[in-house]
């Protein structure tokens, strides 16, 4: 299958910015890409049935995926419910007209608010927009980030669910604002922990990428497996939040790894290479002789120059993406 592009379209920037709300709907704190407007204005705010509203897209929450809800009460259905109930709803949802039904919508993003009214047996406020795949795919991120409502893991499985689609890489890191680093530690879970067990867990709202990683890790070095991690979180409470199951899950996989672990795990990347991996230390030899010698010198001269690089690299990551 081809993947798609981003490139040459039009952007929904100034449509996010008009969409102002009350605090318990998490208003924009950020200002989008300067990517243009789309075409319409005020006048396209219409009130749908929501019966008359089809899901469209890849799924961006976790509790889409799952029956997992997220902890914060201001981000809870019911929360919602409420201040919908009490004060209307102060934010549009993104729609536009199926392709696959005459009269029927297509929600490109604000589910949880169709969900909601719906359940409130309301029509509900849209914003109708007449725009392609790819506009609508980006309007979806940039409504994501600009409300910064999706925890790491589910971006994570978002960026996943993006390139399920047809999507390339480069539109996935356009659509979740990601550096090309950042996307690699989303893959870097998502490649490692099952999707049963993210399940499981849940959106973790409260845990950035190091637990995500952390995670991913034990299950890389195989010191946790499916099988295991099921046994574990069976253990607890089905009451307990998803940042807890990560962290009890981290826990006690952590303490079966102590004990079965032999000490330092050694890798070989290149011939000639060796990286050791201890519970103190994390070094590399690097012979000098043999068919990767002259690498070996080069590498003499510039790896502290690397070592630089890749630091400041980490850093800048591990500010933005541990949300």
């Amino acid at each position: 299958m081809a993947r798609k592009s981003l490139r040459d379209m039009s952007g929904i920037a100034n449509t996010i910015a008009r969409s102002g709300g009350a605090p318990s709907e998490r208003p924009s704190k950020t200002s989008a890409p300067a990517l243009g407007a789309l075409q319409g204005s005020l006048a396209s705010i219409r009130e749908i049935d929501p019966n008359m509203i089809d899901d469209w897209g890849p799924v961006d929450r976790l509790e889409e995926f799952t029956a997992v809800n997220v902890e914060d009460d201001d981000e809870s259905l019911e929360g919602l419910k409420n201040s919908i109930r009490e004060g209307g709803q102060q934010v549009p949802i993104l729609v536009r007209r199926s392709k696959a039904a005459e009269g029927r919508f297509e929600a490109i993003y604000g589910r949880r608010r169709l969900k909601a009214c719906r359940e409130l047996g309301i029509k509900v406020r849209a914003n109708v927009q007449d725009i392609d795949d790819a506009t609508a795919l980006l309007a979806k991120g940039l409504e994501n980030a600009a409300r910064r409502n999706l925890s790491f893991y589910e971006k994570a499985r978002f960026a996943v669910a993006i390139q399920t689609a047809g999507h390339d890489a480069a539109t996935v890191r356009q659509v979740l604002n990601l550096s090309a680093s950042g996307h690699s530690h989303l893959t870097k879970v998502t490649q490692n922990v099952p999707i049963k067990i993210g399940d499981l867990i849940g959106a973790a709202p409260k845990s950035g990428r190091p637990k995500w990683t952390e995670l991913a890790e034990l299950f890389l070095s195989k010191k946790l497996t499916e099988r295991a991690a099921l046994d574990i979180l069976a253990r607890i409470s089905a009451s307990s939040g998803s940042d807890d199951r990560l962290e009890f899950l981290i826990r006690e996989a952590t303490k079966r790894g102590a004990k079965t672990s032999s000490g330092v795990r050694e890798m070989t990347p290149l011939e000639g290479v060796t990286i050791r991996a201890g519970r103190g230390a994390l070094s590399l030899s690097v012979k000098k002789s043999g068919t990767n010698a002259e690498f070996a010198t080069w590498l003499e001269s510039n790896l502290a120059e690397i070592i630089k690089k890749s630091y400041a690299e980490f850093t800048d990551v591990n500010s933005v993406d541990d949300n």
